[in-house]
């Protein structure tokens, strides 16, 4: 038996051997920039000093995360990060599903590619253009959203400036930029439905709506999934670049997140170890949610990686 597979495995090699040696560069880059630069992790168990380096600088085992647990901040930084991405993570799917099922109801084509196209602009901007252009259009002296609150006599509200708004700015923000991605990949997937299904469901007398819900609803389920089971390793990603843009010291209370908060310590105050213990955290969190949930999406919707 072992020689039975042994022989196929070198046939298969024989026939496939041009593929493993177009891998070798990929696979050499992946080692030199995402395994090689683990060696940082290091720094979490270290008392970092830059000049003596990964393995001369004082071991501390595992004070660092001791300290991290011991300081105040701490758990109002993990309950922002935690509430800000997971409604980014609930919304970020709900919204593309309901825009692409609004979308394919639309017959006219021409209409309906413009829609797309407008909509998936604001992904390909980064958040360093976005900020700026979302600090004038908030601002409550002369951004249009409070010229235009203005006109019905509201008070001028303070978006970026108000602790209690500013966690929701964050999250309707990121999902206005980030849907029309979600919109395309949904909509791809409805166009992948086969039709006859559509057919047979008119000749029983359904409607749009009734196919909708029947057909193409069902039909997105096993995408949802997957894009429900990728998006939990985000559970403590709540958009470092996002919110370092628009943060500010009247906010700090509710938009300070694990990854400004390791940005201020790491490289603002150089303690690097007590940095990369965060960030190290961070990882093997989001790496048990990564992880659960491709076990839940086994379990329950038989959703396999292979």
């Amino acid at each position: 038996m072992k020689k039975t597979k042994l022989n196929h495995f070198r046939m298969n090699f024989k026939k496939q051997w041009i593929l493993h040696v177009m891998l070798i560069p990929m696979v050499l880059l992946l080692i030199i920039f995402s395994y090689y630069p683990m060696t940082g992790i290091l720094i979490a168990f270290e008392k970092y000093n830059p000049t003596l380096g990964f393995f001369k600088s004082p071991w501390v085992g595992l004070s660092n995360f001791e300290y991290i647990l011991k300081l105040p901040n701490t758990k109002r930084v993990l309950y922002n990060t935690v509430y800000i991405a997971l409604m980014k993570i609930i919304l970020g799917m709900i919204v593309p599903i309901f825009f692409a099922l609004m979308l394919d109801l639309v017959k006219h084509s021409g209409f309906k590619r413009s829609i797309q196209t407008l909509i998936y602009i604001p992904y390909f901007l980064s958040w360093v253009v976005l900020s700026g252009i979302l600090i004038d259009v908030l601002s409550p002296s002369n951004g249009i959203v409070n010229e235009l609150l203005g006109v019905f006599g509201a008070e001028p509200i303070f978006f970026l400036g108000d602790e209690k708004l500013f966690p929701n700015v964050l999250i309707i923000t990121d999902v206005w930029k980030g849907f029309g991605y979600g919109t395309i990949i949904y909509l791809a997937g409805i166009t992948s439905i086969d039709p006859t299904l559509y057919e047979a469901a008119k000749m029983d007398g359904a409607n749009r709506f009734k196919q909708m819900r029947h057909i193409t609803i069902p039909c997105l389920v096993p995408i949802i999934i997957l894009m429900a089971t990728l998006s939990m390793g985000n559970i403590l990603n709540a958009g470092f670049d996002q919110v370092l843009n628009l943060y500010n010291p009247a906010v700090m209370t509710t938009g300070d997140i694990i990854d400004t908060f390791v940005y201020r310590i790491g490289l603002q105050n150089s303690q690097y170890g007590i940095a990369s213990a965060m960030g190290l955290f961070k990882s093997l969190v989001s790496f048990l949610f990564i992880s659960v949930g491709y076990w839940l999406a086994y379990k329950f919707a038989d959703y396999r990686i292979f």
